[in-house]
């Protein structure tokens, strides 16, 4: 390298921020921040899938195939039944709170001791809900005293990415849904569940279809 492209380079590297003179000698502190620039021109590694859920939280399986995301139809508060019925529940401030049964209870279903929250649907799946919407009614629409946040459902949704790698579920309409898309997506009748054909925070949003797909686009973006 000749003196002039040294001293290109060397104004370069000062133009960065580095401390050196652009006298054309190639020497140790050009070396030195020329090494050091490489390194900023690398990408930053991109932001983990944040932990929502304490690591114990998460047993090891191999037999846990989806996610299905409900409300508690109750309060704000996360009650002693919710957590006999969900493996991981968010309270009105966003924060998860751990069910009486672990996710691998639900590997198996005859002892009878599993988190029972999906009629007909609860071997294999990891329950999730929102502690909300207590005398909601779907229409005329109404979302009761404790409508659904969306601080709720981002936290939801990190869960949800953070089991989605950990249990290595795919996130599809039949790996990754609501309580009120169970019937159509997986032909198992629920009863008429409509938790989500709406949401509080978003009131443009209508059906499960839609509420669904909503939830598989924000928990897919956190998994990129």
């Amino acid at each position: 390298m000749g003196i002039t492209h040294v001293k290109d380079w060397q104004s370069t590297l000062k133009s960065l921020g580095f401390n050196i003179a652009v006298d054309g000698d190639f020497g140790a502190k050009t070396l030195e921040a020329s090494m050091a620039s490489i390194d900023l021109a690398q990408p930053a590694p991109p932001d983990p899938i944040p932990h929502e859920l304490p690591a114990d939280w998460l047993p090891k399986s191999s037999k846990m195939v989806r996610v299905i995301a409900h409300w508690t139809a109750g309060s704000y508060a996360v009650s002693t039944v919710d957590r006999e019925h969900y493996h991981f529940i968010w309270d009105g401030d966003g924060n998860p709170a751990k069910g009486d049964n672990t996710v691998t209870d639900n590997e198996s279903t005859k002892d009878g001791e599993y988190a029972a929250h999906t009629k007909d649907c609860n071997t294999g799946s990891i329950g999730v809900s929102l502690a909300c919407m207590a005398g909601a009614v779907e229409n005329p629409f109404y979302a009761g005293k404790y409508p659904m946040t969306r601080g709720q459902w981002d936290g939801m949704c990190r869960g949800i990415a953070q089991i989605c790698v950990f249990y290595n579920i795919p996130v599809t309409p039949k790996t990754v849904l609501s309580h009120g898309e169970v019937q159509k997506n997986l032909g198992i009748k629920q009863n008429g569940k409509w938790d989500y054909t709406r949401l509080a925070w978003d009131q443009s949003i209508h059906g499960a279809e839609a509420c669904g797909n909503l939830l598989r686009t924000h928990v897919s973006a956190l998994l990129i």
